[in-house]
């Protein structure tokens, strides 16, 4: 079967022979490795899974595994994600240019996922962390002729493997420390250990959770994947640098002292803050999605830190909150993340187009896609009735009752962490309002666009499964309460937690406060029937009108030009805080020849790049480029001048020596 598809940037049409058998393997195998990780880690989070060790399959070592119920949560997680990927990318991978390497690689992606927190020693967890870096780092360079892709896989590498080193030596030091390979044996270690080991987790894990200043992969990496391999990467691989934070530093080595909380705020709320505020003004759908992802794990380490300060300050209720909103956000922006990445991928399939300027009007060509991109932006917006919403109202709540007597520090950080969960959260309204109407709604802006088709059946499945999993998370959060209870009996900070009532009714444990989202969607739809019976009343006892078409300023018709751009969409909001964006804009006016007084076009331009890429990485790209350069200068190919950097060499360790 022969299949012409553009699944790229505009212009990159190609024609591909589809590989059916190829793909439903694929997906079938990921779908089973998916449906195999929730039943191990809902297992492993309400019971026991045995522990295992296979000697033979890596030589010396061995592989040990031992699933905590904080893994078995994780694993959890992780499976529910490849199921959805699982079922979509049957029909994706069918239109994809996809070959053998990249169908077989999709789930080894997933089992190595699933391996990480299965992981019961420090080698094992090593070889797992690696495995899954490697794979997916092919599956970015799939498209590797373009050269977005190779870019950013280059990216991805440099920053994976720098992060991996920091994992390697914290690891590595705090295995020496307690005498002991295996986690669950590690106890008594030294304060100062306990620190270094903290602050290289958090450059390393940090860096995968996509945590500033070691982000820059991310938006890019996650754009120029294929979409599966973003849904994956986005909404399950970067949970595992949260992962990796709890259960060294705030499980392992906690309850942490107060510093440990307020570092993990200040670098969550910035975080969270900054991708917000690149996805405001993201033109790019992808892009926009990957920093929408940088946004939600701010969040995470924020909600984390909040948790370790107020234990640390004796506020443990306030503390059990916020724990409980770090791993409820972990599972909503699960679910609605790899939808907003699925539907974009169903959008990117059959337009060739991310470019939000050049979409709109995708809703009549793509319904069930638009309700399904609409439902995952409402749960990255925070708002009511949305995925988000439930787990960051708990993130304020901790704040704001966290009253520990006679705590200068939790009286100064609390407001900040409450401020800027509000900032996020509104600017977070306006990228997904910028996304869904721009993108979806209105008059279409290309022809591309305007000739879109909707997505394949198998792909629907996929994204009706994750959208369920939004509105249940976000209607029905009580559904996780006994996973929550859980895993959190597990943790320092929450040991002590009692969710018995986050019910129907969610009542904060040990604090007064409730709400009810089942409540509100029940008051909604109520609403909803009421204006459209009113509505339909009014309309069978109006008087006949005259039909006429809308006003257009004086113009024949309604046009695509007379919409909002994403660009324009934005531009406010880029002039507000032109300061941090330092964007790139300009406008070219060309005039007719023969007068000076006549416009003939006006261009306006904008860019903004990564801010903190260019004033950071820049530097020591330069740097390390110019250092490069002086050794190749050295290496001039004569046979004595080498023969002189040997003696030379030994000269100097024989000095050492000495």
């Amino acid at each position: 079967m022969t299949t012409t598809f553009t699944d790229a940037p505009a212009g990159h049409s190609v024609t591909v022979r589809g590989n059916t058998i190829g793909a439903f393997t694929a997906g079938a195998v990921t779908t089973g490795l998916g449906v195999s990780g929730i039943v191990a880690g809902l297992t492993g989070v309400f019971g026991a899974l045995p522990r295992a060790r296979v000697d033979w399959l890596v030589p010396m070592i061995g592989v040990d595994l031992d699933v905590s119920r904080l893994g078995a949560f994780f694993i959890a997680l992780t499976g529910a994600v490849a199921v959805i990927v699982g079922i979509y990318s049957i029909g994706y991978a069918r239109r994809e240019q996809w070959g053998t390497v990249a169908l077989t690689t999709l789930p080894v992606f997933v089992g190595a996922m699933l391996l990480v927190p299965a992981a019961g020693s420090v080698t094992t967890f090593l070889l797992a962390w690696e495995l899954m870096a490697l794979s997916s780092f092919i599956l970015l360079a799939t498209d590797h002729r373009r050269s977005e892709v190779r870019c950013a896989a280059q990216y991805y590498a440099v920053m994976t493997q720098l992060g991996f080193v920091a994992i390697l030596l914290a690891l590595v030091v705090l295995a020496a420390a307690a005498g002991t390979n295996r986690f669950a044996d590690m106890a008594g270690i030294p304060d100062g250990v306990r620190t270094a080991v903290f602050v290289l987790t958090l450059l390393g894990f940090g860096s995968k959770a996509g945590l500033l200043p070691l982000h820059a992969w991310l938006p890019r990496a996650h754009p120029e994947a294929p979409s599966p391999a973003s849904a994956l990467m986005s909404a399950a691989m970067v949970n595992l640098g949260i992962y990796g934070l709890i259960r060294v530093d705030l499980q392992l080595l906690g309850p942490g002292p107060r510093w440990w909380g307020v570092a993990l705020l200040a670098v969550g709320a910035v975080t969270a803050l900054y991708g917000v505020l690149q996805a405001s003004v993201a033109a790019d759908l992808k892009r926009l999605l990957g920093f929408s992802t940088i946004e939600n794990m701010g969040l995470v380490t924020l909600a984390l830190g909040a948790a370790t300060l107020l234990s640390a300050a004796g506020a443990a209720a306030a503390a059990v909150i916020a724990m409980t909103a770090a791993l409820l956000h972990l599972a909503a922006h699960a679910a609605f993340k790899s939808l907003g990445f699925l539907a974009a991928g169903s959008v990117l399939l059959t337009t060739g187009l991310r470019d939000l300027d050049k979409l709109g009007g995708l809703a009549r060509k793509m319904p069930y896609t638009t309700a399904f991109f609409g439902i995952a932006a409402l749960g990255a917006s925070g708002l009511p009735l949305g995925a988000g919403f439930v787990s960051e109202w708990l993130l304020v709540q901790s704040l704001i009752h966290a009253r520990p007597e006679h705590n200068t520090v939790v009286g100064l950080v609390t407001p900040l962490g409450v401020g800027a969960v509000a900032l996020t959260t509104g600017l977070g309204v306006a990228a997904m309002v910028k996304a869904f109407g721009t993108g979806f709604l209105a008059r279409p802006r290309s022809e591309a666009a305007g000739h879109a088709s909707e997505a394949s059946p198998s792909m629907l499945a996929g994204m009706a499964v994750a959208a369920v999993g939004c509105v249940v998370v976000a209607v029905a959060p009580f559904v996780v309460t006994d996973t929550l209870q859980s895993v959190l009996d597990t943790l320092p900070a929450s040991r002590h937690a009692d969710l018995t009532g986050l019910g129907p009714m969610l009542r904060l444990p040990g604090i007064n406060g409730s709400i009810a989202p089942g409540l509100l969607a029940v008051a909604l739809a109520l609403a909803v029937l009421i204006v459209l019976a009113l509505a339909r009343w009014g309309s069978r006892h109006r008087p006949d009108s005259v039909r006429s078409p809308l006003w257009a300023c004086g113009a024949d018709e309604l046009s695509s030009r007379m919409e909002y751009t994403a660009t324009s969409f934005a531009q406010p909001l880029q002039r507000v805080f032109d300061d941090v964006l330092r964007p790139d804009t300009g406008i070219e006016v060309a005039h007719l020849e023969h007068t000076r007084y006549h416009v003939e076009k006006i261009a306006y331009h904008a860019e903004v790049s990564d801010a903190i890429e260019d004033h950071v990485y820049a530097p020591v790209l330069r740097t390390v480029a110019g250092f490069a350069q002086a050794v190749r200068s050295a290496h001039n190919g004569s046979v004595h001048l080498y023969l002189g950097y040997g003696a030379l060499g030994v000269l100097i360790v024989l000095i050492v020596a000495r």
